[in-house]
């Protein structure tokens, strides 16, 4: 059987075939490093325009200002942990990834308490409703004098609801906290706006909506937090190497090392395709084989086979529909879809335990399916109809 994939949530796939193209063609006919030997002049050429593309797609103030890093995880880590110090407050949503939650935990940070130490870093939650949208009403209680900014999920990895990035921006705007927002499941799928939606700091990562390889990713800043953020990673970075102190100039304040190169190359194929298809057309797309899906489970859940997480509609969401069922263990379910349908999909908490508490499907976590821009109806009916033969006859 072909197998039908239903995890771009994790990653996109299939990647477009320029994109695999653009990798080969770089390790063949290019292969030098960026600032560094005489033959680098097109290594920095390819570099420059994908700086370029990313700061036109994310409305930056300037394409210097892209940094290149190997995933949103790592893009996330560099600004929490080169932005927080002692004394510290943030906020962020229930909705958060470990990517977000585990740096402010090894940074020490603590929830919130009336006791905590004057010098601790500290955090709340916003809370947010059962379908996993934020509680906007919530939020100025939460601010406290010492607090920072708000770090946020645009959308749920686990049920796909998208928080309001509008109101949010506007809302640190005028209490003048830092806005730094995770985009992992909508650049390239949303439109995204630095500028207009006061966004201080936006990570990416290449290997979701963005169509590019696994292994390329990075950052975005304005200009107004670029000397708050201390490096996490120094070296060599091609410039001022006559003395051993790190740049403070963009990017290479925070770009040491040698770069992905064959993974820019692959972005920039995948930019040049998202740009000629238009992300407006993928977005339809994918929320028309959603909404799809969704009608379908909901026929599946009145029979009482399985239970819908999240929204129910295709309003404020991405593609990424997550399920539970008290007919079986959801793990045994995922193994029969994929040994017996070679339906691939994703199993668990997704590295987002604090959404399962959300949303109430903490500690078994759901069943997620995600659609991609090479999806198609047929493959949703199969999946539907693969649930439904499962779920009533028995494994």
């Amino acid at each position: 059987m072909q197998q039908i994939y239903l995890d771009n949530a994790s990653t996109t796939f299939p990647k477009p075939q320029a994109v695999a193209d653009a990798v080969y063609q770089y390790i063949t006919q290019v292969g030098t490093n960026i600032s560094r030997g005489t033959c680098a002049a097109s290594s920095e050429e390819l570099v420059f325009a994908v700086r370029e593309q990313l700061c036109r797609l994310f409305g930056g103030e300037d394409s210097k200002n892209v940094v290149f890093t190997k995933n949103i995880t790592e893009s996330l880590n560099i600004i929490i942990k080169g932005l927080l110090h002692s004394g510290d407050h943030v906020l962020v949503s229930a909705m958060e990834h470990n990517a977000v939650m585990r740096p402010l935990q090894q940074i020490g940070a603590e929830l919130t308490l009336d006791n905590a130490p004057a010098d601790a870093i500290t955090f709340s939650r916003i809370p947010c409703n059962e379908e996993g949208a934020l509680c906007l009403d919530t939020l100025p209680q939460l601010v406290r004098p010492n607090t920072k900014a708000i770090i946020m999920t645009h959308a749920s990895n686990v049920c796909g609801t998208v928080q309001p990035l509008a109101q949010l921006g506007s809302f640190c705007h005028e209490h003048g906290l830092q806005f730094i927002v995770d985009s992992a499941q909508t650049a390239g799928v949303l439109p995204i706006n630095m500028q207009t939606l006061h966004i201080d700091a936006l990570a990416f990562t290449g290997h979701k909506g963005l169509l590019a390889p696994q292994g390329i990713g990075g950052f975005v800043l304005r200009e107004s937090i670029i000397d708050e953020i201390t490096p996490l990673i120094v070296g060599g970075t091609g410039s001022l190497s006559h003395t051993e102190h790190t740049p403070h100039f963009m990017p290479d304040k925070f770009e040491a090392g040698t770069l992905n190169l064959p993974g820019i190359a692959g972005l920039h194929a995948s930019l040049t395709c998202l740009q000629q298809q238009g992300i407006g057309k993928i977005l339809t797309h994918e929320l028309t084989l959603t909404q799809q899906f969704l009608d379908g489970l909901q026929q599946l859940e009145a029979q009482k086979l399985l239970h819908i997480v999240g929204k129910r509609d295709c309003s404020e969401r991405v593609g990424v529909v997550s399920i539970s069922t008290d007919i079986t263990d959801i793990a045994e379910l995922a193994f029969i879809l994929a040994d017996k349908y070679a339906i691939a999909t994703r199993v668990g908490l997704h590295c987002a335990p604090n959404a399962h508490k959300t949303l109430g499907t903490y500690p078994t976590g759901t069943l997620r399916f995600s659609f991609g821009w090479h999806n198609t109806a047929e493959e949703v009916n199969v999946a539907l109809q693969a649930l439904k033969e499962v779920l009533t006859h028995g494994l």
